[in-house]
């Protein structure tokens, strides 16, 4: 243990790159779900819900082609999509695929927390500013925000049905 801690002290910026590659890699995976998570949400929803759908899969595109894009700068090699996501329940009518949406940004926010946390500069700022659009997506299609988005017991307390002071 002393021994790693002595190893961080003498490499305290490859211990911080390292974090952040990490912090990347998970948002790119989360980006990757949130891409393929819209396609299924686009398809169950009413005319306004598509054209919101349509507008985050945009979003998520374009936020995942510059995670993929950080990664290679950071010397890594970009997580690959999967060939598919199962989802966590079926999505079959409007009001579901609300909800999942609203599940897909919590997700994406709370990964984004992480990359705050790990990154410094502008890459701070450019986390930051995807954790405030998705917890603004997950608002919209809720309904209602969070206090705190990208703290799961936040999110938790969203989908329980209690609000963000903590009331039912």
């Amino acid at each position: 243990m002393a021994e790693t801690r002595r190893s961080e002290k003498e490499h305290p910026e490859t211990e911080r790159s390292e974090r952040e590659l990490t912090a990347l890699q998970a948002a790119l995976a989360a980006e990757h779900a949130a891409v393929y998570g819209y396609g299924v949400v686009g398809a169950r929803t009413d005319a306004d819900g598509h054209r919101a759908a349509r507008e985050a899969h945009t979003a998520h595109r374009a936020r995942r082609d510059a995670l993929a894009r950080a990664v290679r700068e950071l010397g890594g090699t970009p997580t690959a999509a999967a060939a598919g996501y199962v989802l966590p329940y079926a999505v079959p009518d409007a009001a579901t695929a609300a909800r999942f949406a609203a599940e897909l940004e919590d997700r994406v926010a709370g990964v984004y927390a992480d990359l705050v946390r790990a990154g410094g500069g502008e890459r701070r700022r450019e986390a930051a500013g995807a954790l405030r659009e998705a917890a603004l997506r997950a608002a919209r299609w809720r309904g209602g925000g969070v206090a705190f988005p990208g703290l799961a017991e936040r999110t938790a307390d969203a989908r329980s049905g209690g609000g963000a002071d903590g009331s039912r």
